[in-house]
């Protein structure tokens, strides 16, 4: 005999809070086993083909930590210290351009900027906050990310989850199939493949397009002789996965140097511009078509609300599990809505009765 419709809800409805609550008290106890879940779900697909080419699941798993150990030292050696230093130097210098872009407009535009005006009382105002909260919040980000604990937790424990998780991933999935309520064990089943499929083509599709283009735009931006053309490349690429944010930001952000840095070198400032410009046509048109899909199911809206709720209410864990939950429920939405449109409360009864 199946469980009533009220039991049910109230297991799950139970299941809900239990995981809402563990998110709010143990956010960084988690924080190293969500992450080693991202990392292990995201190079399952390519541990699975290293089977299919003959290897044993435990063989593909030692080939994929090798290749990812070798590929962490030479960041580690290459391009972490230099990546730090430059956001460092960035926030640092943000204000002092703010500044020197007032002087600027306050030389050819004195009369927008009388002391007396409110065009001249906002640009103060974000020079000051710029200055008091940028470094604040720099150094704030970077003094938790340097304690000892959280470095051993990531660059110690993460690894260890992430290869138990890909060695037995295939296993926990069968395991958990056994476990579903045989009742909704079809809807179950569909309802992950389609969260599965988002994700994948998400998560998977645009992780590899954001270090695709970080890449480029660091690259690209250091050849120019941009200064910070690392870290410009880095904030760029790590918000493509929103459209045209990444681009805007980072393309802002590199102009915007540029002028300061390239003035009166306008072919300078045309390569910066261009190659930004160069990212989006390549992206529109090859790299988000292919590696991402024309249909993910993730609206940009949809997905900023996510970030900012999960952010705000259980800080950076949050905003990890934020892109998997939202996936989640715009599966379970569509499947509300498909239920809904063929339901008698949206057909009416004259409906049924015709057919």
């Amino acid at each position: 005999m199946a469980l009533p419709g009220r039991e049910q809800v109230r297991f799950w409805g139970v299941a809900a809070a239990v995981f809402v609550l563990a998110l709010w008290f143990l956010g960084d106890v988690l924080l190293p086993f969500v992450l080693g879940g991202a990392v292990a779900y995201f190079v399952d697909p390519i541990a699975d083909r290293l089977e299919r080419a003959g290897l044993s699941r435990p063989g593909a798993t030692a080939v994929i930590t090798v290749g990812a150990i070798l590929l962490f030292l030479v960041m580690l050696l290459a391009v972490i210290p230099t990546l730090i230093y430059q956001l460092i130097d960035l926030v640092q210098v943000l204000p002092q351009l703010f500044r020197d872009l007032r002087s600027f407009v306050a030389e050819q535009f004195p009369s927008l900027l009388d002391e007396n005006s409110r065009i001249y009382q906002a640009l103060a105002a974000v020079g000051e906050t710029l200055k008091s909260k940028g470094v604040v919040l720099l150094e704030t980000v970077l003094g938790s990310a340097a304690s000892v604990i959280n470095v051993i937790l990531l660059l110690v424990i993460v690894p260890v989850v992430s290869v138990y998780l890909l060695l037995d991933w295939d296993r926990m999935i069968e395991r958990i199939d056994e476990l579903l309520p045989r009742d909704h064990v079809p809807v179950i089943r569909r309802l992950a493949r389609e969260i599965d499929q988002t994700l994948a083509s998400f998560i998977r599709g645009m992780g590899t397009v954001c270090l695709i283009l970080g890449t480029y735009y660091a690259v690209a931006l250091m050849l120019v002789g941009l200064n910070f053309g690392l870290a410009i490349g880095f904030i760029a690429g790590l918000v493509t996965f929103i459209p045209y944010l990444g681009a805007l930001i980072g393309g802002a952000l590199a102009i915007g140097l540029a002028l300061f840095q390239f003035w009166g070198d306008w072919v300078s400032i045309g390569l910066v511009a261009g190659i930004f410009v160069l990212g989006q046509v390549v992206e529109g048109n090859i790299l988000t078509p292919k590696l991402v899909g024309n249909s993910v199911g993730l609206h940009p809206v949809w997905l900023i609300l996510a970030l900012s709720v999960f952010g705000t209410l259980f800080g950076f864990v949050g905003m990890l599990v934020a892109v998997p939950v939202a996936a989640a429920l715009g599966v379970i939405a569509r499947f509300i809505v498909e239920q809904y449109l063929d339901s008698r409360l949206y057909q009416g009864k004259g409906h049924r009765d015709a057919e």
